[in-house]
């Protein structure tokens, strides 16, 4: 017999947290129809470590313009791609995951395509999406929510996921996976993919300005009632 604990108190914190990081944000618009193809998304995914999105937005769009179509991508010598590359962060290690997910991709599917992902459950589709290589959950997630599959699956960066932890919304040294897992359970049942996809750019946006890797500003940060971190550094 499972005990009914009722329901997690991680949702109602969740959600006053969304109000107040629209609060102080704003509301942020879903990205052009053009950045929502699957195909794209995941191309953007790959070669965006490190970098800004809109950095690596006009990479994934002068790579396609270029060659004209991301099987063509896939053929290209590698260090014309690290050439393509060079204003991402890890240009060398951005050329060799892309080149090697997009051609495992042909391989198993023909082509550059993911509309068969449409057809599949989330997990499942996104099961699919990390045997291939250089896709982690971040990306699988991001490819699944943010594209025109648009489905509720919470994508977790490094700003995302150390806000968490800092909450006390998951484990203090959960890597991105056990994150994922510990949050999704909790993500309040009413939000839209799209509300997913505002709220991890919101937190985003928490993340570069008040919840830093080093040196939190947690006495001015919005999210501090909410944070168990937070309220303990400003008690001290």
């Amino acid at each position: 017999m499972q005990l009914d604990l009722g329901p997690d108190p991680r949702t109602e914190s969740l959600r006053r947290l969304q109000a107040l990081l629209v609060q102080r944000f704003g509301r942020i618009e879903r990205a052009a129809a053009e950045w929502r193809k699957p195909e794209w998304v995941l191309v953007q995914g790959v070669i965006g470590a490190r970098t800004k999105s809109e950095v690596s937005n006009a990479a994934t769009d002068r790579l396609l313009a270029r060659y004209g179509s991301w099987e063509v991508v896939a053929d290209a010598p590698l260090d014309e791609l690290q050439a393509e590359l060079a204003t991402q962060t890890y240009p060398n290690i951005a050329a060799e995951r892309l080149k090697a997910s997009l051609t495992a991709l042909v391989a198993l599917r023909g082509a550059v395509d993911l509309s068969h992902l449409a057809d599949m459950h989330t997990g499942a589709a996104m099961r699919w999406l990390e045997q291939l290589p250089g896709i982690g959950r971040k990306i699988a997630a991001g490819v699944m929510n943010a594209s025109t599959l648009d489905r509720r699956a919470i994508v977790l960066d490094g700003h995302h996921t150390r806000i968490l932890q800092r909450m006390g919304l998951v484990p203090a040294k959960a890597t991105t996976d056990r994150a994922f897992d510990a949050i999704m359970p909790a993500m309040p049942e009413e939000w839209s993919a799209g509300d997913y996809d505002e709220h991890h750019l919101l937190m985003k946006k928490l993340g570069q300005t008040w919840c830093r890797p080093a040196s939190p500003e947690c006495g001015t940060c919005p999210a501090l009632a909410l944070c168990e971190t937070g309220t303990k550094r400003s008690r001290s």
